[in-house]
């Protein structure tokens, strides 16, 4: 299985056969080089979108378009898509599954918000969501932007994930601290990789504190286009 950063909370993921963009957000990124693009979604079989946040869905749908792959999320904005966009989509909700040729996707909550902008201001997108992504016996929780929220105990016990790829800036999300937390009190990880950080200097630049909060669990630092395997 293989994991790559898009930058801040964008990630390609390569399990059982699917290549999968996760909140590919590569436009006006400052941190992707715009230069690889191309190489970022080559062989790509399907879009993820926690929720609708420009700085998470901005590309989804001219990535759908471009590649003819199906872009899905929560219900509500997917169907919007759908209709004012004519993207393939695959709108589903907290607690449904859906299969990827043989990689599951069940949607869970997150605690934020979703919309997308608009003339007059913010529009709602549905609701903000996380996702367990199971694939080759191993299971990655995606928190999408969330607080720590005492539901992610339940999701351990249902889906065993043993890769947790966490947002952890602080300011619009949980820090690196609380999502050490989350993670020693909820969790049994293999191997934690922060996001949602370094972005912008308003977010954590460092993951230090979480890497000393969570002994034992391999805690990587993701550079941006550098493969890793999890």
């Amino acid at each position: 299985m293989q994991l790559t950063w898009l930058g801040h909370s964008g990630f390609r993921l390569e399990i059982a056969g699917q290549v999968l963009l996760i909140d590919p957000w590569l436009t006006g990124n400052p941190m992707f080089p715009a230069e690889r693009r191309a190489e970022a979604v080559a062989g790509a079989t399907a879009i993820l979108v926690t929720h609708g946040h420009g700085d998470h869905s901005a590309d989804a749908v001219a990535l759908a378009k471009e590649t003819g792959i199906p872009v899905a999320g929560i219900y509500d904005l997917i169907s919007h898509w759908q209709a004012s966009e004519g993207v393939e989509g695959i709108g589903f909700n907290k607690g449904g599954t859906i299969t990827l040729g043989e990689v599951r996707v069940t949607m869970v909550g997150a605690v934020h918000s979703s919309s997308l902008s608009g003339p007059n201001g913010p529009v709602y997108a549905g609701a903000e969501a996380g996702f367990m992504i199971s694939g080759e016996g191993r299971t990655v929780y995606v928190s999408g932007d969330t607080d720590v929220t005492a539901d992610m105990g339940v999701w351990n016990d249902l889906h065993h994930p043993d890769v947790g790829i966490l947002c952890a800036g602080g300011h619009y999300t949980m820090d690196m601290a609380r999502a050490a937390y989350a993670a020693r009190t909820f969790f049994d990880f293999r191997t934690v990789v922060p996001c949602h950080y370094r972005t912008f200097p308003v977010l954590e630049q460092s993951a230090a504190t979480l890497i000393k909060n969570l002994p034992g669990v391999e805690v990587i630092e993701p550079e941006v286009m550098v493969a890793m395997t999890v």
